[in-house]
């Protein structure tokens, strides 16, 4: 019977003591590969795309190009590719940003080594994987957000709730798009302070705790513009 391939994998992170201790527990495993290692995010998005290995491996907060944008790269540029985050972050912020940049799992550094073993090899499966903390945190938000923009009898949602100023809508659509305060700021040609200011008057307004649940609460009280299809054409002939 052939043997099963084993999982070729990338560990991205820029404390060397952890990075080189996961590189030896994941080399010792079967069914497992360590073909790299990185120390920052630059660094992953050089070594994923030189190596193509089949998972890698990476922490959020990394000097340089953080992993929630070396994340976002490797998708596009080594899209076969999948990507777990192995943090010690438990922020939502981080968790929503890391699913909207394409990762595939999300890992606290407190998890086993089994867990992260099964993690490993699940993602390469194709499957996702959140660390249970943190999919609870994420339903918590998501059903905050949601009982907050239920429309009622009418369809509509509360005429009472806050109403956004223009600008705070401007930054929440690009909140919803995954951009980091800077990136929202350079966009809007604001200081990245006053981007800040607004995201914090946005959760105030709308009374929520995280910028995942704003962005749930846009979409369901259905404030943020969603791509039309353009229905105006007749379809042609096959």
């Amino acid at each position: 019977m052939e043997q099963a391939r084993s999982v070729t994998v990338v560990v991205a992170d820029d404390q060397e003591l952890f990075r080189r201790g996961m590189h030896t527990v994941l080399a010792t495993e079967a069914g497992f590969e360590v073909i790299g290692e990185a120390g920052s995010g630059d660094e992953a998005v050089a070594r994923v795309a030189e190596l193509a290995p089949d998972v890698v491996l990476m922490d959020v907060r990394m000097p340089g190009m953080s992993g929630i944008e070396a994340a976002r790269r490797i998708r596009q540029d080594t899209p076969s590719t999948r990507v777990v985050m192995l943090t010690s972050s438990d922020e939502e912020d981080d968790l929503y940003g890391a699913i909207r940049a394409g990762a595939n799992g999300y890992l606290l550094k407190d998890a086993s080594l089994d867990d992260v073993s099964r993690a490993v090899q699940a993602v390469a499966r194709g499957e996702s994987l959140i660390s249970p903390s943190m999919a609870s945190k994420l339903l918590t938000e998501f059903n905050t957000a949601t009982a907050a923009s239920t429309p009622d009898d009418t369809g509509s949602v509360d005429p009472e709730s806050p109403r956004l100023s223009e600008r705070e809508l401007q930054v929440l659509r690009l909140v919803a798009q995954g951009r980091t305060n800077r990136e929202a700021a350079a966009a809007l040609n604001l200081a990245e302070n006053t981007v800040k200011n607004h995201v914090a008057n946005i959760l105030e307004k709308l009374h929520l705790h995280s910028r995942l649940a704003a962005v749930v609460y846009a979409m369901r009280a259905s404030l943020l513009e969603m791509p039309r299809t353009d229905t105006s054409r007749a379809p042609g002939p096959p």
